[in-house]
């Protein structure tokens, strides 16, 4: 008699239950073994008198490393050992928390009534269940609930058969006893099982528990680990004056990276402002010197002294005894083919040699313009990447990504030698970079398109979650911490605390406090009619000549498109409107300043125009754009402008000159008004002498004097210096002014740019003064300080203006918000103009 069970309206487990006696020999090969098995037949199973196993898949037995599928071997014998307790399907099961009382039942039962074997991989063995000599069932691929049919799995075409028959039970029970006794087919694994089983319910260390979790989660990765891939601790970077400075946060990073340069080739250090990247790269630096390997910093000009000063005998020096011997050069030198930076003949340099390239603030290598055909600072470092030894890139910022995931891609391409668009598979990723990151910016495109309220960070993270090969790219090529990860996850009491950020404050005045003068809405509305036609001459070109100067200034980009110098003047015009408004939000001397170079750039071009109409010379010229091999054609008598050039002749000069003086009469008229407000009328300034004697009056650390104030544009700083010098001299404070053109101090020191720097954070910057008096307490600067400067011996922070870019904010206050600050508060002031420009 034959019957067959789907396990979904015919349950093998119920006939199991009626067909198994007090008594009952059971013979079973099936490829997994579940204590819930045991469990879900236990009433029937604790009357049989014994129990025969055997494992259709290899358990419990080692793999012979000599062959090729050794690793697949012994994959599918740890997942045949883990069903043991509970398989993939009895996962509700397992959450129930009932596995520890089942184990002990079971492990006693097997003790007494089960012995079991395991195929040792070589022959092939069919899944049964044989009891006494009554009854055989064919296909119970598993003992387990699900096998049983109590658990719903994921067979849809399978059937379990069962045969009553005599004969063929008795044929299948001899073949069954046969491999029984094979030793060449099976091993004894009965001690095993059941020493697994003893392990499931035993009482473990919480220490124990902790690493076997982190074991499960990290399984996949230590499989992958190759120790070549590893810092070799044989070079003795470990016992370098770098590494006992670093904290333990650092230490992991710079291990961390040495693993991610091995394997990858390049990576990313994007830790939060202040948590000292520039150290981390230090240690990274320190290993691969003592493997004896050629390393380049390329940084801004403006850090050059910054990583100078670890390779030389200077007293501020820390590192001194580590005798680093990096070079360094700087991202212009880039586009250099002659002449000395650092000492370095650029002629000479062999870019391609260099083992690892350290870039700081990579963030300016994130535009790849691939339409323009000059070279680029990219294109020739992406070429020097590509050519010569194999070079190891590490670059470090805080602010990686602008405003778009092209800005990182970019990056990790250098250090992927261009090719983005090529699965790696060594990033565990299932598509290319290029194409992970388009879709996460499209992920981050719809989210930026939902309503205000939609539009949450909890939101975006759950989108981007649906695109899980972009977590484990970013996991792969970058690394990067911020404050909070470091408090939550490191001991603070070797590290220090952070200072407390107190709330900003936000600071609007007018411009000032004259009655007669404009206030900034109808200054904005003036501006707004600006025609701005002194940046726009190809708007006035006669037709018949439009084609000749098209064909001389319009620039062919890439794909036959063609870049207009008509559209470059457009976005001319749009930016120096933005000029003027984001000068008047700085402030009104700036604004003066720039009204007046615009009045006079337009004022000596009419003149260009009457002179030429007074003479009547038939050949004349404009304004110019690049630099032309010939230059026959021109008549540099009557030449406006700087590049682009063109014949005035050749211009409606009538509709320009009516235009440009109206609007030379719109910026005159602004200009008088502007004229009218004195320092002592400027509003912005009297507030900001406020706050500097309400900082000296009230500190918010205990006898902290020093106050940065950042300003965009350097006709700002020089006019804060130079009202502020003899007012601030009035409080007993030294003020000093950085534009990175122009450096002035009111102490008697250099005004050199580090050692302003020096002077103003001298404990940051390990520097120790002669005397008191040469200590600098207000620091105006533009951005060119904004960026890898340890200023945290200073609290307080003002943006007397503020930047287009929010990064650039970020970057500000990370000046003084950094680690190792002794300030236990930090305050943050931004000037806002009355009206959002």
């Amino acid at each position: 008699m034959i019957k067959t069970f789907d396990n979904k309206i015919n349950i093998v487990g119920d006939d199991l239950k009626a067909s198994i006696k007090k008594g009952s020999k059971l013979s079973i090969a099936s490829s997994l073994f579940s204590i819930y098995g045991y469990e879900s037949l236990k009433k029937e199973f604790n009357q049989i008198e014994e129990l025969r196993f055997i494992f259709t898949d290899p358990a419990f037995i080692k793999n012979d490393e000599e062959k090729k599928d050794s690793r697949f071997f012994e994959i599918n014998s740890t997942a045949t050992q883990k069903a043991i307790s509970g398989s993939e399907f009895e996962i509700n099961l397992k959450n129930e928390l009932k596995g520890r009382i089942i184990a002990k039942e079971c492990r006693k039962w097997c003790d007494k009534r089960v012995k079991f074997k395991s195929s040792r991989g070589n022959s092939a063995l069919m899944p049964m269940l044989i009891i006494d000599n009554n009854s055989t069932y064919l296909n119970i691929n598993e003992f387990s609930s699900a096998g049983f049919g109590y658990k719903k799995d994921n067979l849809v075409l399978g059937q379990i058969t069962k045969m009553e028959e005599p004969t063929a039970t008795k044929s299948f029970l001899d073949n069954f006893n046969n491999v029984w006794e094979d030793e060449k087919i099976l091993k004894d694994i009965s001690d095993e099982v059941i020493a697994y089983i003893d392990n499931l319910y035993k009482e473990n260390s919480p220490e124990f528990i902790y690493y076997l979790t982190l074991y499960h989660i990290f399984n996949e990765f230590l499989e992958d680990l190759n120790q070549d891939e590893l810092a070799n601790e044989k070079t003795g970077f470990k016992e370098s004056v770098i590494w006992s400075l670093l904290y333990d946060f650092q230490k992991d990073a710079v291990l961390g990276l040495i693993n991610k340069l091995e394997r990858y080739n390049g990576c990313i250090l994007a830790d939060s402002v202040g948590l000292g990247k520039t150290f981390s790269a230090l240690g990274v630096i320190k290993y691969y010197q003592e493997r004896n390997k050629s390393v380049l910093v390329l940084c801004p000009k403006k850090l050059g002294d910054n990583w100078k000063t670890f390779l030389n005998n200077y007293e501020e020096n820390p590192l001194l005894k580590d005798r680093f011997s990096y070079d360094v050069l700087y991202h212009t030198d880039l586009l250099r083919d002659k002449g000395f930076s650092n000492g370095v003949d650029l002629s000479r340099v062999k870019w391609e040699n260099y083992d690892l390239i350290v870039i700081d603030e990579s963030h300016n290598f994130r535009n790849n313009d691939s339409g323009n055909k000059k070279v680029t600072r990219y294109k020739k470092l992406l070429n020097i990447i590509q050519t010569g030894v194999k070079t190891k890139l590490l670059m470090l910022s805080a602010t990686p990504v602008n405003n778009r995931f092209t800005d990182l891609k970019n990056q990790i391409a250098l250090a992927y030698e261009g090719h983005t668009h090529i699965k790696d598979d060594k990033l565990n990723i299932s598509a290319s970079i290029d194409s992970v990151l388009r879709k996460a910016q499209q992920t981050f495109n719809d989210w930026s398109k939902l309503d205000e309220k939609e539009r949450t960070t909890s939101r975006l993270l759950s989108q981007l979650n649906q695109n899980f090969d972009f977590f484990k790219l970013l996991d792969s090529v970058t690394m990067a911490r911020s404050r909070k990860h470091i408090e939550k996850y490191y001991d603070m009491n070797s590290i220090g605390n952070f200072p407390t950020r107190l709330t900003p404050r936000s600071i609007r005045s007018r411009i000032t406090d004259l009655n007669q003068v404009m206030e900034i809405k109808e200054i904005y509305k003036q501006l707004s009619a600006f025609e701005m036609s002194i940046y726009s001459p190809f708007d006035y070109i006669i037709e018949s000549k439009q084609s000749f100067y098209a064909n001389l200034y319009d620039n062919e980009i890439s794909n036959n498109s063609i870049l207009k110098q008509s559209s470059r003047e457009k976005s001319l015009k749009t930016l120096m409107r933005v000029n003027f408004l984001k000068r008047l939000e700085s402030s009104v001397d700036s604004f003066r300043l720039t009204l007046e170079k615009f009045a006079t750039n337009i004022q000596n071009t009419i003149q260009k125009i009457d002179e030429f109409k007074l003479k009547q010379e038939e050949v004349s010229i404009v304004d110019a754009i690049e630099e032309l091999e010939d230059e026959e054609w021109l008549d540099e008598a009557f030449s406006i402008g700087k590049k682009v050039k063109i014949n005035l002749e050749d211009m409606n000069t009538i509709g320009w000159r009516r235009d440009l003086e109206r609007d030379l009469n719109v910026a005159r008229n602004i200009l008088n008004d502007m004229k009218k407000v004195s320092p002592p009328h400027d509003s912005k300034l009297q507030r900001l002498k406020e706050e500097i004697k309400n900082k000296l009056e009230n500190p918010i650390n205990k006898g902290n004097r020093k106050l940065i104030i950042f300003t965009a544009f350097a006709d700002t700083a020089q006019y804060l210096y130079r009202e502020l010098k003899a007012y601030n001299l009035s409080l007993g404070l030294e003020s000093a002014m950085i534009t990175g053109s122009k450096n002035e101090c009111t102490a008697e020191i250099s005004t050199e740019f580090n050692n302003l720097l020096s002077h103003f954070s001298p404990r940051s910057k390990n520097k120790t003064l002669k005397n008191s008096n040469e200590e600098i307490d207000i620091l105006i600067a533009t951005d060119c300080i904004s960026e890898g400067q340890n200023l945290q011996d200073c609290d307080v922070l003002i943006n007397y203006d503020i930047h287009w870019n929010p990064v650039r904010i970020i970057q500000r206050f990370g000046r003084v918000d950094r680690i190792g600050s002794t300030n236990s508060y930090i305050q943050l002031v931004n000037f806002w103009p009355e009206i959002s420009l």
